[in-house]
């Protein structure tokens, strides 16, 4: 992904990296543009993807850094120190990505990312980016238990404060209904479980 602002205002260059993310496709950004920090759709997609700095290094070295980033077969194996780093959410091929422990409090916070695009929640993938499971929980509870009005009112704010966007409470209802789902499938793998021991 070449970024620039020119790229981010482009809609065939956003289909053709959102097809790439759905796809699940190992993206590496290359910035183009001077001074130019990536915003909205184009930083959802790169996250904390490693990204090679034209606008920085001379073309053969920058040219180097970027061969050395396509010839990476494990993204887990990419040195940190070695190009800029952006911030949001990492894309991590299919086959390196953990399995999720079954109880949500002893998710980790890349648990809880994966689960969140999973489940196609890409707001709240942004919004809750630093969240882990013991976090999710306490939300979900907020949520259930706090008063709507405040918590509405807090989960607006902090759309409009960190993503720039007002609130899906769509995907709000949704995020709040697969949390449920989800500890109702652990309780009830637990009562089966239970039972089989009980034989």
């Amino acid at each position: 992904i070449c970024m620039s602002e020119q790229y981010r205002q482009s809609n065939f260059c956003r289909a053709e990296a959102h097809y790439a993310f759905q796809r699940q496709r190992r993206i590496v950004p290359v910035l183009m543009q001077k001074h130019y920090e990536p915003d909205g759709w184009l930083l959802f997609l790169i996250g904390q993807l490693l990204y090679v700095d034209f606008t920085k290094y001379e073309f053969v070295r920058a040219m180097e850094m970027l061969s050395k980033e396509l010839e990476v077969t494990d993204i887990t194996k990419i040195s940190i120190s070695s190009v800029p780093v952006a911030q949001a959410i990492i894309v991590k091929d299919p086959r390196t990505r953990n399995t999720r422990p079954p109880n949500i409090p002893q998710w980790t916070e890349s648990n809880v990312q994966d689960w969140l695009i999973e489940h196609n929640l890409q707001q709240m993938s942004r919004l809750l980016a630093n969240c882990d499971g013991q976090s999710l929980v306490y939300l979900n509870k907020h949520m259930k238990y706090g008063k709507p009005q405040q918590t509405l009112k807090s989960f607006y704010e902090d759309c409009i404060r960190h993503l720039g966007e007002n609130l899906s409470l769509i995907e709000l209802s949704r995020l709040q209904s697969l949390i449920d789902q989800q500890k109702r499938f652990v309780r009830s793998s637990l009562r089966t479980q239970g039972r089989k021991n009980r034989q």
